[in-house]
């Protein structure tokens, strides 16, 4: 199954953990399957799927899979993005062309789950797609763009870890929430329907028993 590259505290691919991992890697194994992670910019995905890389994917990215023999799941993760910007920048953004003139950088394929927000954005060359989210972390504080497009955990994560390795000082930040998220924007898909059908009953038997939240906690309290 493909994820994301590295994208504490969800996935961590040096350990093949993180909360979507034990979550998904739980859920199968409800009915006996094993879970293998394969990892690859999240902009190849929704291709390796197509090219018959792998037999699943976390998420497609915003590419319409059903026609490439996809069978989407329910949702296992539900990332919470927003809008980041330093506090002392003291912008407001709770419409489109409140972006006007900024830079914008953001995880790959942004632009295609928010267009109404980024297509004038990308369109003049403002929006930067940089996966390593550390990164997005550092130049937001460095100065080097105006506003971060990020799941508020992962941000605050990296930018926890960024202090506790004292590489620059940082800046109090607001977040912008701009739009309630759907899970059916993070669906994992997958090739084979009995496989989807056997992850959506563990799932479900995971969020019953408890043992879902207990892997949300196990990671957040960290």
């Amino acid at each position: 199954m493909a994820f994301g590259q590295n994208i504490p505290p969800y996935v961590f691919e040096k350990h093949d953990k993180g909360i979507e991992i034990d979550i998904i890697s739980a859920a199968l194994a409800y009915k006996g399957h094993t879970l293998k992670p394969l990892y690859f910019p999240l902009a190849r995905m929704p291709i390796a799927f197509r090219n018959q890389q792998v037999d699943a994917i976390m998420g497609d990215m915003g590419v319409d899979l059903k026609v490439h023999g996809g069978f989407y799941a329910s949702s296992a993760v539900t990332y919470d993005n927003v809008f980041i910007s330093l506090k002392r920048n003291n912008f407001s953004i709770s419409k489109p062309s409140d972006l006007d003139k900024l830079q914008v950088v953001s995880f790959q394929g942004a632009e295609k789950r928010y267009p109404n927000w980024l297509k004038k954005v990308e369109k003049e060359g403002r929006l930067f797609s940089i996966s390593n989210q550390f990164t997005q972390v550092k130049l937001l504080h460095l100065g080097r763009y105006d506003v971060v497009l990020s799941d508020r955990y992962i941000f605050r994560y990296f930018a926890k870890r960024m202090k506790l390795l004292n590489v620059l000082t940082l800046d109090d930040v607001d977040e912008h929430t701009f739009t309630m998220e759907s899970p059916d924007d993070y669906r994992p898909v997958f090739r084979d329907e009995n496989i989807r059908d056997d992850f959506n009953f563990g799932l479900k038997k995971l969020k019953e028993s408890g043992e879902f939240q207990k892997i949300y906690n196990r990671y957040m309290s960290l």
